[in-house]
């Protein structure tokens, strides 16, 4: 490898990573390119949940101690870390390993059992510290923020490949829309039912599609590869780091047309469904007032049913799109190409930096 071989690699690399897919990189690993450099946040989480052990039925007096022994118990168990791999009690780790990761998951979840039997907490805490681990993972481990990003850029291109699609289902997709907006029942199901349950109910459509969406996600890689026409096939961390593209390509898709339906529903719900009309669909209950507006010369009410109802059909109908997308093989061949042709250079890149790899190694 030459001397100029070595700033082209490192400028490979960046691209990658703002590119959205930092797994390209050869030996990209968890313990030294995601968690490590995630070390800031982690520290600083795993500080304050040093107020884990605090317990408010306790004396202030007996917070401190409390607060001051488990900082104890944490500072000790990352410097009896390093005292077993011999270096120093208070280094600073260069890689974030099981060791450090099993720490940082089992300390906080300890505190509130020790210094105040709170079995619950414990628990609760060590869910967090997973959830959180993996949402690490997924962000500077795939570049969630590089592909939005990525993908934001090109989505009206996107948009267009998808627009044959939109044109067949929006028809089917607004009869039933408007069918379904203007009954009583669809009214009172999501304006009376309990605000947990409705959210529980939104978050569910949201699953359903996301389903949808994963379940095509092996073929469209596996597409996507055949179109590119890779010389060196994409490892199992690449194609998930892929198939993370085309999932947020797709799914920001389905967001527009959510909002535009749910923004539809509010603006004609609002000239339409009269104060009166909606009191009548809710069998005389009486609605809230969120917001007035001027339209048209007179003061529309936007009510929080009119917001709930019209949030509801925004839900189905991004399922309806999502289900679309799985079924229509012509908006997935379409997509597929689009996307290839969008990251073509990327792969390119990809050719480029292994062939530069490879003599380094032939050097070496």
């Amino acid at each position: 490898m030459t001397d100029s071989d070595a700033p082209r690699l490192a400028e490979l690399e960046r691209g990658f990573r703002r590119a959205g897919v930092p797994n390209f990189i050869e030996e990209y690993s968890a313990r030294s390119d995601v968690f490590t450099r995630a070390l800031p946040v982690l520290t600083l989480v795993f500080l304050l949940e040093t107020l884990n052990a605090l317990d408010l039925k306790y004396a202030w007096w007996a917070n401190v101690l409390f607060l001051l022994g488990g900082a104890a118990i944490a500072l000790g168990a990352f410097g009896g870390l390093n005292m077993m791999r011999h270096v120093r009690f208070l280094s600073r780790p260069t890689r974030v390993g099981t060791g450090e990761l099993a720490i940082f998951v089992v300390v906080p979840s300890l505190l509130p059992l020790i210094f105040g039997g709170q079995w619950r907490s414990a628990a609760v805490t060590v869910l967090l510290q997973l959830a959180l681990l993996a949402l690490v993972y997924l962000v500077v481990g795939f570049g969630l923020f590089s592909i939005v990003r990525w993908a934001g850029a090109r989505f009206e291109q996107q948009l267009r490949a998808s627009l044959v699609l939109l044109v067949r289902a929006l028809p089917l997709l607004l009869f039933f829309a408007l069918v379904t907006f203007f009954t009583t029942e669809f009214w009172q199901m999501f304006s009376t039912v309990s605000t947990d349950r409705y959210a529980t109910t939104m978050v569910l459509f949201a699953a359903l599609g996301t389903l949808f969406l994963l379940l095509q996600i092996p073929s469209n890689v596996a597409g996507l590869e055949r179109e590119a026409g890779l010389s060196v096939p994409l490892t199992r961390a690449q194609q998930w780091n892929v198939g993370l593209v085309l999932f947020i390509s797709q799914a920001l898709q389905i967001l527009f047309v959510v909002l535009a339906v749910w923004l539809f529903f509010m603006v004609f719900g609002a000239l339409m469904a009269s104060p009166a009309v909606q009191l009548s669909w809710m069998n005389g209950v009486h609605s809230v007032h969120v917001l007035h507006l001027p339209l048209l010369g007179t003061r529309t009410r936007i009510t929080a049913e009119l917001v709930r109802v019209a949030t509801g059909t925004a839900a189905l109908s991004g399922l309806y799109y999502a289900v679309a997308m799985v079924v229509d093989g012509n908006y997935r061949d379409e997509f597929v190409t689009k996307v290839t042709d969008q990251m073509r250079e990327t792969f390119a890149r990809r050719g480029e930096y292994l062939a530069l790899l490879g003599r380094a190694n032939q050097d070496v």
